[in-house]
């Protein structure tokens, strides 16, 4: 059996003087698991390591489907797909979110539609989504942003029919209610860019317990093609080129076997955050709920009015002082991309949640490999700012 304490040591560090605001924590357990891959996944066991992490990743949530894809973005683009969404339909999506989760909607010829977020979560407000809903909608999308988690009991209550598409990007090892995100819609799609909890330095997942939709998806990941066709290249429909690596996929294999290992980090450095940042008074951090479980993979701070301080101005103070940080995603419908509209002309005005947040809130360096002296250095900086902040308002 592997030892896997005894290779978590990283082989992988931040170099220079800057804080990194994210980064992955990279042990010789995934540099064994790839050059096996490397040295082996070809021939007879040409895509082994793929359908071996499909398989894991799907155990590991209690699911009976996993498809590995490319990417997140792909994964969500493959969901939509799946559904059948297309021209004429509109989706339902937050407001607090990157524009991958809304793309794929434009991909497939459907219309965004835009719904406000919790004030606490930052994640999905039924009362929003109910009012978004209309003849139309086709799916609903919620987001676990930066590893909370929506109200899905309510979410479920809402949409009634509508299939809901998870997205767990940042969520991997979040739960609510005992049940882990990605396993609350009818589909669950995750990202393990190199910025998250668990990566393949590029790469996604497709997560279902729908046995058509798993079928459905498969097909159009491969070129339209159904698996008893596959050696005979015989396709019944355009499809896509959806598949992962199996260098990916053997990466992605260790980080699995590793996930409580770097969940537990990302929950550590949120309680370095949590108890320095305390006694600072106008500053809200992530939420802790009784019912759920968050992974903290971004830790970020909501500062008050009166502080005097946007997100831009922060993060401007914040890299004069070597400190990498990002902004609270900013809403959907304030983005260039969606000025042609007509569902983002007026979401300012009805949703004023996501728009008032993101004005004033921070992700702060949340990279695995960040030790605490370095935390302890970005809240004695940030303490600063603020305070500077409000002398000057």
């Amino acid at each position: 059996m592997t030892d896997i304490a005894a290779l978590s040591t990283p082989v992988a560090r931040p170099t220079g003087p800057r804080i990194p605001v994210a980064g992955p924590w990279v042990t010789d357990l995934e540099v064994r698991y790839v050059s096996e891959a490397a040295a082996t996944d070809w021939y007879g066991n040409a895509g082994r390591s793929v359908a071996l992490f499909e398989r894991e990743f799907a155990d590991h949530l209690g699911l009976r489907h996993a498809i590995a894809v490319p990417h997140g973005t792909s994964a969500l683009y493959l969901a939509m797909l799946g559904l059948g969404v297309g021209p004429g339909d509109e989706v339902v999506v937050p407001e607090a979110t990157w524009v991958a989760t809304a793309a794929p909607i434009i991909y497939v010829g459907a219309t965004p539609v835009f719904a406000d977020v919790d004030p606490e979560t930052w994640c999905i407000d039924p009362e929003s989504l109910q009012r978004a809903i209309g003849p139309r909608t086709k799916a609903i999308v919620t987001v676990d942003l930066y590893g909370n988690t929506p109200d899905m009991n309510r979410v479920r209550q809402v949409a009634g029919e509508i299939p809901i598409i998870e997205d767990a990007a940042q969520a991997i090892g979040a739960s609510r209610n005992g049940i882990r995100a990605g396993c609350f819609g009818n589909i669950g799609v995750f990202s393990f860019h190199g910025t998250k909890t668990m990566t393949t330095g590029e790469g996604g997942m497709t997560v279902t317990d729908d046995d058509a939709l798993f079928e459905r998806m498969s097909r159009i990941r491969d070129h339209g093609r159904k698996p008893t066709e596959h050696r005979f290249f015989v396709t019944d429909e355009i499809g896509h080129k959806f598949r992962m690596s199996s260098l990916q996929a053997a990466f992605g294999r260790a980080q699995l076997l590793r996930i409580d290992e770097l969940v537990e980090k990302k929950r550590q450095i949120f309680a370095w955050y949590e108890t320095r940042l305390a006694e600072l008074t106008g500053v809200t951090l992530n939420i802790r709920e009784h019912d759920a479980v968050s992974t903290f993979w971004m830790v970020t701070a909501v500062v008050d009015r009166a502080r005097g301080l946007s997100t831009r101005q922060m993060m401007e103070l914040l890299d004069d002082r070597q400190i990498d940080s990002r902004p609270f995603l900013p809403p959907l419908s304030s983005l260039p991309a969606f000025d042609g509209y007509e569902t983002a002309a007026t979401a300012a005005r009805t949703n004023p949640v996501a728009y008032d947040i993101a004005a004033r809130a921070i992700n702060l360096p949340s990279a695995l490999m960040l030790t605490e002296d370095q935390v302890e250095a970005v809240c004695v900086a940030f303490t600063s700012i603020l305070q500077q902040g409000e002398d000057q308002s």
